[in-house]
């Protein structure tokens, strides 16, 4: 009998090099399905805006519905339905809306609707997770900083996702001498520092040459050991400037100084929370999109998952309320990214940022005295501008 850690690392090479051999035998730009995981709460709000306007821009792309979350698990399936996960082996991509409802909170991770997000960044390896974090103009009054700090802010959140406390063993509750107990494991590996930073450091060059690493190297082992590899990496990229920072003095400079960051490089736990503290810079956290990218393809194309970062957000689901700017753009992102296709991204960009600088705003985003949009018409002036 061979050991379950060694079936499931086979199992996964097996399915990594399926994705592979999908981008060798089709070619760039061939395989145009799209898996479109709507979720829970807004999310299928939010992804109907998404695939409007992919389909706008890519009319070829064939986007396939497929339950997740919740919404499987309503219906006795398992938060990530085989039927889902088929559909995401064979597709070039992943478009994700949102899982979690609170009447799920406080039960076992295997079921929770979280737990098919956990399984889908495990399997896949999707190790990177990107996230710009951009002021658009016009929205600078919506930050809860003041017009100066924010005004033309652009940095990106580099964060490790498949290591770390998240993923680490034992994790466990028990009791020892009738005392409850919790036990969660921080690990990382040296390779697993190395491929991230590299991603950061190519990112960095072609952006302004900054990466700024972020641990807590004065009290972790973990975080020792990333500065060591993140010094070592940066080696490799002479044009790019490498500094350090512990993370409590992170946070602090996010919000004290954030335009003085290009390249946020962290680990996953921490990653965690200040990629969503940088977040709220822009006003609203419906803004922003993600990848999460696994290994690279053919032409460089990477198999990802793109998924807005506002969550399910179940208040206002069903509500037509939802800002679904941050879900069009992680549809830029899975264009830019897995079907390389740049001139298609840039046009969705560029329609987002002519609908707000045009007035175009959801109730997050509007102002005193400002009109808001529903979900609906603000995706409708989208794509006019597409």
């Amino acid at each position: 009998m061979c050991p379950n850690g060694y079936r499931r690392a086979t199992a996964i090479a097996a399915l990594r090099q399926a994705q592979r051999d999908n981008f060798v035998n089709s070619g760039p730009r061939v395989n145009n399905t799209i898996a479109v995981l709507p979720g829970d709460g807004i999310g299928p709000e939010v992804m109907r805006a998404a695939v409007q306007v992919l389909q706008v821009v890519r009319p070829d792309l064939e986007c396939i519905e497929a339950l997740v979350g919740a919404a499987a698990l309503a219906v006795g399936l398992p938060a990530l339905p085989p039927a889902t996960r088929e559909l995401c082996d064979r597709s070039a991509a992943i478009l994700f809306g949102a899982v979690g409802l609170p009447e799920y909170d406080g039960k076992p991770l295997e079921e929770r609707p979280e737990y098919a997000l956990f399984l889908l960044r495990r399997d896949y390896e999707l190790y990177a997770n990107i996230r710009p974090v951009r002021v658009f103009a016009g929205l600078e009054r919506a930050s809860s900083l003041h017009r100066e700090l924010v005004s033309g802010l652009d940095l990106v959140v580099v964060r490790e996702l498949t290591g770390g406390i998240y993923f680490g063993q034992p994790k466990e509750t028990r009791f020892e001498n009738g005392i409850e107990i919790a036990i969660d494991t921080m690990i990382y590996r040296a390779p697993e520092i190395e491929r991230i930073a590299r991603i950061a450091f190519e990112l960095a060059r072609k952006r302004r040459g900054l990466v700024t690493s972020i641990d807590k190297q004065n009290i972790l082992e973990t975080s020792r050991l990333w500065r060591r590899v993140t010094q070592r990496i940066g080696l490799e990229f002479p044009d790019v400037k490498l500094q350090h920072l512990l993370v409590d003095n992170a946070a602090m400079q996010l919000v004290r100084a954030p335009k003085a960051f290009d390249v946020i490089l962290t680990e996953n736990m921490f990653g965690d929370i200040l990629s969503d503290e940088a977040a709220i810079l822009t006003g609203s956290i419906g803004n922003l999109p993600s990848a999460s990218l696994g290994e690279r393809g053919e032409a460089g194309s990477q198999f990802g998952l793109y998924e807005p970062i506002s969550g399910s957000a179940p208040d206002i689901a069903g509500k037509d309320l939802a800002n679904p700017v941050a879900a069009i753009l992680s549809g830029a992102m899975l264009l830019r990214l897995s079907l390389r296709d740049e001139s298609a991204a840039a046009r969705i960009e560029a329609a987002v940022e002519r609908a707000i600088a045009d007035g175009a705003r959801t109730a997050d985003l509007a102002g005193e005295g400002e009109m808001s949009l529903s979900t609906t018409a603000f995706t409708k002036r989208v794509l006019a501008g597409c």
